[in-house]
């Protein structure tokens, strides 16, 4: 009798094993179909945003004409029947409900859309539209192929780590980020292999086809002692860049909110948004805050930045995207992180490179909620000669910055103060 049981035991064992192996199987099959495709779509993609950023820069009068370039990307949203689109909150929503599905229109509408945002000038990031046409396609393949609604969710994740992978550079916070952002507290750890898969493969991939994101990772060697005063420091800074990140997303939605109140008709807000961006930038009299902005972050690990740089940001961005214009909230942030982070070095008398990478990932998990994944994005940006002073700015910024998120669909399923089941949405 015992031999039976234990022969029993062991053929479940190895039928459970079997399910496992054909569930690895079919999710490397899917990776490698998903990372390719999304891998050479999101690399074409970086490389129209680096052509129009180029081009902008040696016709600068094209700025002139970002009002009509919004009248043009209100119009294709709204012959496509997307003019409600949620942006990245549809996304999360989309992973979170057996009711909801991203049309495959989605994919190419963002992709024209924040391409013509940076042609004309507007302050706007390339991640979140990496996040929406990677979702999009994953999730339109699935339904392709006829999966069932949990591996269609799961393909959605896994488009948009490949997508995030391929323009950011950074695939282990890549494959991570989509799992941890849609429920903080939670992770889809379903999606861990076709996530992991996807992001380097569409990393490869990007890397095949010469696609750089920021200028290049951002090494930073020379870190002070950090068992002392120094780690006094870090939390001042954790706490500046909690309140950074807390105050961009609270302006986003007062601008998203007010813009919507005066100008009802998306064509009037959308034109005057436009008309808004270009007086800022006469009266600034630089093209400091168009576009993605990569020049200044890299400049901000070399010299401090002056301390109204990264509020001059907010208020670009925050009218450009507030106003209708496409792009992503992603880079902006890391913009504010980097130049608000270097105005401080001088300060806080530390070097001005760490101070700039701690901001960056400050600020970013600020935003996000997301700590797992702004580890590994300073680890894979910065390396790991500052990890200290990465993992107390990532902690702090994570539990001071509160509920407010850049995406109102988040969830906060777990207190940030204790070990309490909450399950609220962010701030708005």
């Amino acid at each position: 009798m015992k031999m039976e049981k234990i022969k029993q035991e062991i053929m479940h064992m190895f039928h459970a094993w079997r399910i496992l192996f054909g569930s690895l199987v079919k999710w490397i099959i899917l990776s490698i179909v998903i990372g390719g495709v999304i891998g050479v779509i999101a690399s074409v993609f970086a490389n129209l945003i680096a052509w129009a950023t180029d081009f902008r820069m040696g016709h600068m009068w094209m700025v002139y004409l970002l009002p009509f370039a919004g009248l043009m990307i209100v119009f294709l949203y709204h012959v496509t029947g997307q003019a409600k689109n949620a942006g990245t909150d549809m996304v999360l929503m989309v992973v979170r409900s057996d009711q909801n599905t991203m049309p495959g229109r989605v994919a190419p509408l963002i992709l024209i859309a924040t391409a013509l945002t940076h042609l004309f000038g507007g302050s706007a990031g390339r991640e979140g539209a990496a996040l929406q046409f990677g979702a999009s396609l994953g999730n339109w393949l699935g339904r392709k192929i006829h999966l069932n609604e949990s591996d269609k969710r799961i393909m959605t994740l896994a488009g948009m780590s490949a997508a995030f992978a391929a323009l950011f550079g950074t695939p282990m916070a890549a494959a991570l980020f989509p799992m941890e952002v849609i429920s903080v507290g939670i992770m889809y750890y379903a999606a861990l292999v076709p996530c992991m898969f996807s992001a380097f493969i569409g990393e490869r991939i990007s890397i095949f086809m010469g696609v750089r994101t920021l200028t290049a990772p951002y090494p930073v060697e020379e870190v002070p002692d950090f068992y002392g005063i120094a780690w006094g420091k870090a939390i001042l800074l954790a706490i500046c860049f909690a309140f950074v990140g807390a105050l961009f997303c609270v302006m986003l939605h007062i601008f998203e909110k007010q813009l919507k109140k005066w100008f009802q008709n998306p064509y009037l807000r959308v034109f005057i948004g436009g008309v808004t961006v270009v007086l800022l930038w006469k009266i600034t009299g630089t093209d400091t805050y168009l576009g993605l902005g990569g020049g200044t972050i890299a400049q901000s690990f070399e010299e401090p930045q002056k301390l109204w740089v990264f509020l001059l940001k907010i208020l670009f961005t925050c009218i450009t995207l507030c106003s209708g214009f496409k792009g992503g909230e992603i880079v902006p942030s890391l913009f504010i992180g980097a130049t608000f982070g270097s105005a401080l070095a001088p300060i806080f008398g530390l070097p001005v490179d760490i101070c700039a990478a701690c901001g960056m990932v400050g600020v970013f998990c600020a935003v996000t909620n997301s700590p797992i994944s702004s580890l590994l994005i300073a680890f894979e940006l910065f390396g790991f000669a500052g990890m200290p002073y990465f993992c107390t700015v990532i902690a702090v910024s994570y539990l001071l910055s509160g509920y407010q998120s850049l995406y109102k669909a988040q969830k906060i399923v777990y207190s940030k103060t204790e070990n309490k089941y909450i399950d609220r949405n962010t701030t708005s």
